[in-house]
């Protein structure tokens, strides 16, 4: 006799079943570094068979720098939501602390998959080491365009030196096991190393 209490599955479509795969792919590189993760382990976290996997993405490399990308595109979405909350006119430091927290937020949400790839532990294929430099060319545009309108040499290494810092800081953090206490010490270290390689926010 078959059984009539089973909730009956959905179908998911292509973009669904990517999504499902890619969320997999989050918990499942999040804490450990590339190399040590198997597409294989990847596609039991989101119920699938490693064939399916195959089918969205040709390899795990594949794989893991559309992952890079994803995590690219939602810490710039965080930030843009963080930056439309500030009141209108709000100074330059205000709207770079709002993105460096929503930063911090994302590196203690993934401590051991951020940290990986700056320690140099995590064997990453070449296409996510160029996204992740494509990512970071982008938001040192973007911190430029919230600073004066300069195109000296010293503006141009204090903003690229700025997440060089901020980096280096965070990796200290990470391995302190990201306390919470400690962020508002990042931040204000972070601002004022900016700050002071500027000269000033105006100038």
């Amino acid at each position: 006799m078959s059984r009539t209490d089973r909730q009956p599955r959905r179908r998911l479509d292509p973009d669904e079943r990517r999504e499902q795969i890619l969320a997999a792919a989050a918990d499942t590189f999040a804490d450990r570094p590339y190399a040590q993760v198997t597409v294989a382990e990847v596609a039991a976290a989101a119920h699938a068979s490693e064939a399916l996997v195959y089918r969205y993405f040709p390899g795990k490399a594949d794989l893991y720098t559309a992952l890079v990308a994803r995590a690219v595109g939602s810490l710039l979405d965080r930030q843009r939501a963080a930056l439309d909350a500030l009141a209108p006119g709000a100074p330059v430091r205000d709207r770079l602390r709002a993105t460096a927290l929503v930063y911090l937020d994302h590196v203690a949400a993934h401590p051991v998959g951020w940290s990986a790839p700056l320690r140099g532990d995590g064997g990453e294929p070449p296409a996510a080491v160029d996204a992740r430099r494509t990512a970071r060319t982008d938001y040192v545009a973007r911190l430029g365009a919230l600073l004066a309108d300069r195109h000296d040499l010293r503006h141009d290494y204090a903003v690229w030196g700025y997440f060089g810092f901020l980096d280096a800081a965070c990796l200290r953090w990470v391995d302190q096991g990201c306390p919470a206490e400690h962020r508002w010490s990042i931040v204000d270290a972070a601002l004022g190393a900016l700050e002071g390689a500027l000269g000033d926010w105006d100038a």
